[in-house]
């Protein structure tokens, strides 16, 4: 589905508060000081109206839409939101054919941004591909996925990418008591119901209550301000006063919700720092990243997968104890499943994190695959070949072959190669 930006920033009375608090300028806008703080390309893309090709990249909440939103009220062209989960190719078409129409008609240019492009499969990016291309059509995405996997090459190559970051828990804390003070200015339209009860004076937020959501809310604006709503229209009224303390916050947050996505960046990330930490014999971030993984439902059998490579990758020969570890730990993964399984995995990478590290054997190997690919594979010498038949043996298959010789059996070639040292030699 898809509107036109006039119905962007309608306050209805039923809309999320975090809908209704959605900064309108750039200067109301907090957080992402990299790409829009003063003299940043970004800012001085939207505040000259020189709108490009471009894909925002980042977590929920972190001001990517709202970011749209803004540029829909500063630029003179046409500004159309389509949302790639409600949205077809149908609808899609219809949208370009429009903005054909108007780029003919009125020389006037049109922004299509796209929410959660990601959504859009290979033939749906395709269908924008020529029309990004030759300008009926200034694309803006939207992903919270890598768009490196996600969009088209041909489509990324015509875009620049923004990646945005989470919201810092001092940007919260701001946005958190920005909102209270519009509120208060004007509760009957953040809360036309306890505005209608004629009896809150006044709303307030102590320093822990702040520090609790800024924190829980892990840099996700909307989850904030989700927190924030539940926790006014939840409280006590004294006085003509709701004051939102740490143990309303917390009780407003419920349960903290773990962000992870099984098939996603987060996925790859946590995996890779929990590899790091190991290798780098950092047991306390190894435990942390761990307990990340599998409290929020990670399957632990890929874990200790990642784990068996680390021990021969990283470890390797300095401890072959560690490999067998790997490996048990595994069979205990499969007989207990989780979370009776949790304390044989953590065991695991605490071995590992203490255990001395050496690379000598993947080292090793590597060199022996470098000649493989990229040399030429004489071939096996005669003494070591197999010679099962006295054909082969006439041949001289085998003849003059020891058990135990300092003769190089390796190729001609590669006789004098030495790919295996010793860790410290």
């Amino acid at each position: 589905m898809s509107e036109k930006s006039p119905n962007l920033f309608s306050n209805t009375s039923h809309a999320p508060l975090a809908e209704k608090l959605r900064p309108k300028t750039l200067d109301d806008f907090s957080g992402q000081e990299h790409i829009l703080g003063e003299g940043k390309i970004l800012r001085r893309i939207i505040e000259s109206d020189r709108i490009i090709p471009m894909i925002f990249w980042g977590p929920p909440g972190c001001g990517k839409t709202t970011l749209a939103k803004i540029i829909a009220e500063k630029t003179a062209s046409e500004f159309i939101f389509f949302s790639a989960v409600t949205g077809g190719v149908a609808d899609a078409r219809k949208i370009i054919e429009e903005a054909r129409r108007t780029l003919e008609l009125y020389a006037k240019r049109t922004i299509l941004f796209i929410d959660e492009i990601h959504r859009f499969n290979k033939s749906q990016q395709d269908l924008l591909l020529p029309y990004v291309e030759n300008g009926t059509v200034i694309m803006i995405g939207a992903t919270t996925e890598n768009p490196s996997f996600q969009v088209n090459a041909p489509l990324l190559s015509r875009a620049r990418v923004f990646h945005f970051r989470e919201h810092a828990q001092e940007d919260l804390t701001k946005l958190l008591k920005r909102a209270v003070k519009l509120i208060n200015a004007n509760l009957a339209l953040y809360f036309p119901k306890l505005a209608s009860l004629g009896e809150v004076k006044k709303i307030t937020i102590n320093k822990a209550a702040l520090e609790t959501i800024s924190e829980l809310c892990e840099g996700d604006a909307r989850d904030a301000y989700n927190v924030l709503e539940l926790a006014i229209i939840s409280a006590n009224l004294t006085d003509g006063k709701i004051t939102i303390d740490k143990n309303l916050a917390e009780e407003s947050i419920q349960q903290k919700f773990i962000r992870y996505d099984k098939s996603a960046d987060g996925h790859f990330d946590a995996i890779s720092a929990l590899h790091k930490s190991v290798r780098a014999s950092q047991p306390d971030a190894s435990l942390h990243y761990l307990a990340r993984m599998l409290e929020a439902g990670e399957e632990p059998l890929y874990i200790v997968r990642r784990l068996i490579r680390c021990a021969s990758e990283d470890i390797g020969l300095a401890d072959p104890f560690a490999l067998v570890l790997a490996c048990s730990t595994m069979e205990a993964v499969k007989m207990l499943g989780m979370p009776e399984c949790n304390l044989a995995v953590v065991e695991l990478v605490i071995y590992l994190s203490n255990a001395p590290k050496s690379r000598a054997v993947d080292d090793a190997y590597a060199l022996a695959k470098d000649d493989v690919v990229n040399k030429r594979l004489e071939p096996v010498p005669l003494v070591i070949r197999n010679a099962p038949t006295k054909l082969m043996q006439g041949f001289g298959f085998g003849k003059g072959y020891q058990m135990y010789t300092d003769e190089s059996y390796l190729p001609e070639n590669l006789k004098d190669k030495k790919y295996w040292r010793k860790p410290g030699e």
